[in-house]
């Protein structure tokens, strides 16, 4: 079935027996059109089934009124709550979202700025994925002087604004509170240390012990893709650890919780045998039993700032290049996942 040819002004003019610029005016409700004529052009408007080109009427402006989003990925918790947080804040300035999905690669993240940067977007928004190593596929858009903002996963000693938590500091307080609870032996399941995220909180991480003299073991760190298959993997190589870890500081809850769970069936009780925190303040942090300590990851937030501090750089209110880092606060939310001292002051009362 043939699709039925789009109308266009001149379309409308030829029926109405006008200049196309008349039209053009009255479409826009433009003072020097009568009443009477913009109520005739609109009601053929109607009548034909205009549709009013923005996209080509932005583009004759220089701006598509536009911004990208790529995400590393779409089923965290974590990254909706970002993707809210954007959506608000381009809503409210009356901008459109075009988003972009690397699925955790570097080669889909260059194709999703190319594509992006072919639609002409005013602005771009990016997370980076696992594999990244080098910005180069965003070099067309600092030709162009096209803004970029990056958020949590970035390169941190590269040029560009960057929207972030202080995941040093997270990583730090995150196993210091295991250390408080008694914990001495603790282990640490991360994501891709290429990323600065899971870079810093492995920082974080070795201070405490060394602030707390305890040993830092090399074999007690397990990296992976922190998926339901790799932490059921990662609960059962924590068992065969020697000595056997007395904590686990895991940096995403889903990793956290599959852990967890994969330990109880295992015969381990948690938090009296094996304490956990988890990182980011997912919804499953507070369904799992015991409910799980974690690092709340403030989502909307950060998108609503990345997205708002591009927004006004696009407008003219600020100067995007002035700004290169900005911190957002973050704080550990302490559960019963990790609760070892009042566990044993019960068992012992």
């Amino acid at each position: 079935m043939n699709k039925s040819k789009e109308i266009t002004i001149y379309d409308l003019a030829k029926a109405l027996k006008m200049s196309p610029s008349t039209v053009s005016r009255g479409l826009q409700d433009h003072p020097e059109i009568s009443k009477n004529t913009k109520k005739k052009i609109l009601q053929m408007a109607r009548h034909m089934e205009y549709r009013s080109n923005t996209f080509a009427s932005n583009l004759r402006k220089q701006n598509t009124h536009t911004i990208g989003v790529i995400l590393h990925e779409l089923h965290s918790y974590f990254i909706i709550s970002v993707l809210a947080g954007i959506e608000k804040a381009a809503s409210k300035a009356g901008y459109n979202l075009i988003i972009g999905h690397s699925s955790e690669t570097a080669k889909l993240e260059a194709a999703n700025a190319d594509n992006l940067f072919n639609k002409r977007v005013d602005g771009l928004i990016a997370s980076l994925a696992y594999d990244t190593e080098n910005l180069s596929h965003f070099d067309q858009y600092k030709k162009k002087q096209i803004p970029i903002v990056f958020f949590d996963r970035v390169m941190e000693d590269e040029e560009g604004v960057k929207v972030i938590i202080d995941n040093y500091k997270n990583g730090y307080e995150a196993t210091m509170h295991l250390i408080d609870e008694g914990c001495k032996n603790i282990a640490h399941i991360t994501g891709s240390l290429k990323r600065n995220v899971y870079a810093g909180r492995l920082r974080g991480y070795k201070k405490a012990l060394e602030d707390s003299g305890l040993k830092y073991r090399e074999s007690y760190i397990l990296e992976n893709d922190l998926t339901e298959e790799a932490s059921v993997l990662a609960a059962r190589q924590i068992l065969k650890m020697k000595p056997l870890p007395d904590g686990i500081f895991i940096t995403k809850d889903l990793c956290a919780a599959v852990v967890m769970h994969t330990l109880k069936d295992l015969g381990k009780r948690v938090p009296e045998d094996i304490a956990i925190v988890g990182f980011n303040n997912d919804e499953i942090s507070r369904i799992v039993e015991p409910q799980l300590t974690t690092v709340n990851y403030p989502g909307i937030t950060m998108g609503e700032i990345a997205c708002t501090h591009l927004i006004n750089h696009l407008s003219g209110i600020s100067d995007i290049n002035l700004t290169q880092t900005i911190i957002i606060k973050s704080e550990l939310i302490v559960r019963g996942s990790s609760l070892k001292k009042k566990h044993v002051l019960t068992e012992t009362t």
